[in-house]
C-alpha cells in the first residue's frame, strides 16, 4: 500500500469500542499514518488512557477520548458533536463496538435481543445519522465492522448474526442514501480473534481447518483493511471486504 499521508492532511478518525482487540489495533494503524484520533470507550477507562498515552506520545495531541454507552441512543449526537470539536471536523468514522455471546432459541431474552441490536446495528446507524451532516463537508467515510456470519449464521448466535446482516444491509443503503459525498464500506472479519469465553482449544483448530489458509488472521488483518478502504478505495462504497483465509468460500 502507498502512504499516501501527505495527500490527506489533518484527517480525524472516530473510532467505537477502541480501548482494545480490533478497535485499538486499528487506532494503531490509523495513527501511524497520520489520522488524528476519537477513541470511544464504554467501561474500559483504564485501557482507553494507556492507548491514548502511548499514542499521544508519538504525536502531541493526535488523541482524545470519549466516553459513552452507546445504548443512550439520545446521546449520540452529543458524542458526535464533541467529536468534531476536538479538531474542528470529522472525516471518518469508523462504528466498530460490539457485543458477542451466545442466545440459543428458547433461552433469548428481549433484554439480550436490545443489547445485541444495540451496539451491533442501532448505534452504528445513529452514530452515522448524527455523523453525516460533518462527513458531508470533507467528503468523509464511514467503516462498519461486521462479521462473515451475517452471511453464514453462528450456531447458537442467532440475535448476533441477524444483527451483523442488518449491518450489512445498512452499509449499503447508507452508501446510496449518503452518496456521492459519503463513502460507506465494512470489513467482515472472519477467524481473527476468539471470543473472550466458551470456545474450546478443539473448536478452534476446527476453524481455522475451514480456512483456506489454514492458519489464523491477526487485528492488523482488519486494520490494512479498514484503513485501505479510507485511503486507498476512492471507487468503492456500499461493499463488503471480507477477510478471513478464504472460510467463506464453504463451510
Amino acid at each position: 500500500m502507498s502512504d499516501t499521508t501527505t495527500l490527506h492532511p489533518n484527517q480525524t478518525a472516530l473510532i467505537t469500542g477502541a480501548a482494545h482487540r480490533i478497535g485499538a489495533t486499528t487506532a494503531r494503524t490509523l495513527h501511524a499514518h497520520g489520522i488524528d484520533l476519537l477513541l470511544h470507550y464504554r467501561h474500559s477507562t483504564e485501557a482507553a488512557e494507556k492507548l491514548a498515552n502511548e499514542l499521544n506520545a508519538m504525536r502531541a495531541d493526535s488523541v482524545r477520548l470519549l466516553q459513552a454507552d452507546l445504548h443512550e441512543t439520545g446521546k449520540l449526537p452529543v458524542l458526535i458533536e464533541q467529536a468534531v470539536s476536538a479538531w474542528g471536523r470529522l472525516d471518518i468514522l469508523v462504528n466498530n463496538a460490539s457485543s458477542f455471546y451466545p442466545t440459543p432459541v428458547g433461552e433469548a431474552t428481549t433484554h439480550e435481543w436490545d443489547d445485541l441490536m444495540g451496539s451491533n446495528l442501532k448505534a452504528p446507524f445513529f452514530l452515522s445519522q448524527a455523523a453525516a451532516p460533518h462527513l458531508l463537508q470533507h467528503r468523509g467515510v464511514i467503516i462498519n465492522i461486521v462479521d462473515i456470519h451475517a452471511e453464514q449464521p453462528l450456531k447458537g448466535h442467532p440475535i448476533y448474526s441477524m444483527a451483523k446482516a442488518g449491518l450489512v444491509m445498512m452499509t449499503r443503503s447508507l452508501a446510496r442514501e449518503l452518496g456521492p459525498e459519503i463513502r460507506v464500506n465494512g470489513v467482515a472479519p472472519g477467524a481473527i480473534l476468539w471470543p473472550e469465553q466458551g470456545l474450546e482449544e478443539s473448536d478452534k483448530s476446527d476453524i481455522i481447518d475451514r480456512t483456506a489458509l489454514k492458519r489464523q488472521g491477526q487485528p492488523t488483518d482488519i486494520a490494512r483493511a479498514v484503513l485501505f478502504l479510507i485511503r486507498e478505495a476512492d471507487y468503492m462504497t456500499g461493499q463488503i471486504m471480507t477477510v478471513d483465509g478464504g472460510r467463506s468460500l464453504g463451510y
